[in-house]
């Protein structure tokens, strides 16, 4: 029998929330099918199974939160499910002893006690004559109990978002009736809503009243996401600074862009500028890619920029990174963003994807802000906020005003690796690559 323990997916992460199992106590397994989804820290991971048999026992429920090393499941050899006649009549004594000894280590998780006893006595003959007469016994095989356990396995089909509403809701999933091949948020929601009024007829006095307040437990990605920004804001000596700009030459590169073939399969936007104007400013003071090593008090300043791209998620914020996209073309640089954003509202993001970033880059403008004084990501000394790109009167170079696309930047590091001058010649060097794209060229 193994026994499968919650594996250390790595990045310093020692728990994991169970989100879905795919699979069911009596399914079959193979080596690499994918048998349970949890949520880390980080990301929803998918586990793959590294043993090949049938499922014994699920030791821990779906919302169970567990360490790194608990048991999770047991699989066995599939003796129990699929022992048959021809099994009894061709293996003979040899090969049925060993399924007893490996069912008695499962006490309390496996095949019953019934089970094991009806075993024990179709092996219990010595002689090879007696062996066609036992091998009868398994017809009464049908009526053990582990394909009743079986049963259950059809499970509701369900996106992690879905099941964390009805979590949040207190439904339970297995009673929603889903419009469609999946339950979705609409369903969930008016199987609430229907559960409301029925407890509103029932006039009992425990489900009547309506809380005053929403509790909702912080875990996964946010309590991380807590951790890390409050660890940051209090080491880190955050400085903000600010500028604000007409970006009309960069909304006409985008409308461009859009219509050129070369663009044709990704999305071009400003956030794709800024984060070319990002990688060309490096160029120029690369201690915004640097990171502060307190222990061996030493400024790190890496060969590459990873840059991190802040996305919001249902989950809460996550902040994937682009490896070493300096080197990327402007084409790659926005299948990299397309793929990541895709990837992280999806929830798929992989712990390794968010670890190792150097600068990161966030989009507010997408809200309708302005702009914000954004918190470093914990082992980096810049992020960039874009705010909100909108119609507004400037004045240009002649003294007239005229209506221009305009944003604002705000540029946060860590004043214990970046100067004021280094860090205002860096978002002066991004401002005015999104003031004239042209200014690319000369970086």
């Amino acid at each position: 029998m193994n026994i499968f323990t919650l594996p250390d997916v790595g990045e310093g992460l020692t728990e994991a929330e169970i989100i879905s199992w795919r699979v069911a106590v009596g399914d079959t397994v193979r080596v690499n099918d994918v048998i349970v989804e949890i949520e880390t820290a980080k990301s929803l991971v998918e586990l793959p199974s590294p043993y090949a048999g049938t499922v014994q026992a699920l030791h821990v429920a779906e919302g169970d939160t567990v360490e790194v090393g608990r048991p999770i499941i047991a699989i066995g050899d599939g003796a129990p499910v699929d022992s048959s006649p021809n099994e009894s009549a061709g293996g003979g004594q040899d090969a049925r002893q060993p399924a007893p000894e490996r069912q008695a280590m499962l006490v309390g998780y496996g095949p019953g006690a019934e089970q094991l006893v009806r075993r024990r006595r179709v092996a219990a003959p010595s002689a090879p004559s007696a062996a066609a007469p036992t091998a009868a016994a398994p017809v009464t095989a049908p009526t053990q109990p582990v394909p009743v356990e079986a049963a259950p396995s059809t499970r509701v089909l369900a996106k992690p978002p879905v099941r964390m509403l009805a979590k949040t809701l207190g439904v339970d999933l297995s009673e929603v009736i889903a419009t469609g091949e999946v339950v979705t948020r609409a369903d969930v929601e008016a199987h609430a809503a229907g559960r409301h009024h029925e407890r509103a007829d029932a006039h009992t006095s425990a489900m009547t009243s309506e809380p005053d307040e929403t509790r909702i437990p912080i875990k996964g990605v946010r309590r991380w996401t807590a951790d890390a920004m409050v660890r940051s804001a209090f080491t880190a000596p955050h400085v903000t600074e600010w500028v604000t700009l007409d970006v009309s030459r960069t909304v006409e590169l985008v409308a461009s862009l859009k219509g050129d073939r070369a663009f044709a399969d990704v999305k071009v936007s400003p956030t794709l500028i800024a984060a070319k104007a990002v990688c060309l400013a490096m160029r120029r003071t690369p201690e915004l890619n640097a990171r502060w090593e307190e222990d061996a008090q030493e400024i790190v300043v890496p060969r590459s920029v990873n840059l991190g791209i802040a996305a919001a998620t249902q989950r809460g914020l996550v902040v994937p990174n682009i490896v070493a996209a300096e080197q990327l073309s402007l084409v790659e640089l926005a299948r990299a963003i397309g793929e990541l954003t895709v990837t992280a509202r999806e929830g798929r993001t992989q712990p390794a994807q968010m670890t190792g970033g150097t600068f990161t880059l966030t989009n507010i403008g997408v809200f309708g802000i302005d702009a914000g004084t954004p918190i470093l990501n914990p082992g980096e000394s810049g992020i960039l906020a874009l705010g909100s790109i909108e119609r507004r009167p400037w004045v240009d170079e002649h003294d007239q005003v005229v209506p221009r696309w305009v944003t604002t930047l705000a540029l946060s590091f860590d004043h214990r690796v970046v100067d004021g001058e280094q860090g205002s010649r860096f978002l002066a060097d991004v401002a005015a690559v999104l003031r004239d794209p042209a200014m690319a060229l000369t970086f």
